[in-house]
């Protein structure tokens, strides 16, 4: 299991879960209520599942393919250790993850 900090976009409410290896961030961050949509299901086409990953939990995290990173580069408040929800594996060696949730999001489905 891996804990799981969700933090507000206001940077004011936090929310910790625990997450088991092999599940997808955006469903644990759905499943605890945090405003995530994932419009496009997992499917690199939206951002609506934008995160930013605390510094220290970004260097532990695979990284980025380069349709995550294009895609990101969309991705309204977009920062150095932001990555798609969708995109996270959690994984059994993690034992800890804090994400910020964006207080904005671009879906490029719309456009």
């Amino acid at each position: 299991m891996t804990r799981v900090t969700f933090i507000s976009a206001d940077g004011e409410r936090r929310q910790e879960v625990d997450a088991p290896a092999g599940s997808v961030l955006l469903d644990i961050a759905q499943a605890a209520g945090q405003p995530l949509e994932g419009t496009c299901e997992g499917q690199m086409a939206c951002s609506t599942c934008h995160v930013v990953v605390d510094a220290e939990d970004f260097a532990r995290l695979p990284r980025a393919s380069e349709d995550e990173e294009d895609m990101l580069d969309l991705a309204a408040a977009a920062t150095r250790t932001s990555r798609l929800s969708c995109q996270i594996i959690i994984d059994d060696k993690m034992d800890r993850l804090t994400v910020r949730i964006p207080g904005e999001f671009n879906n490029m489905q719309g456009m």
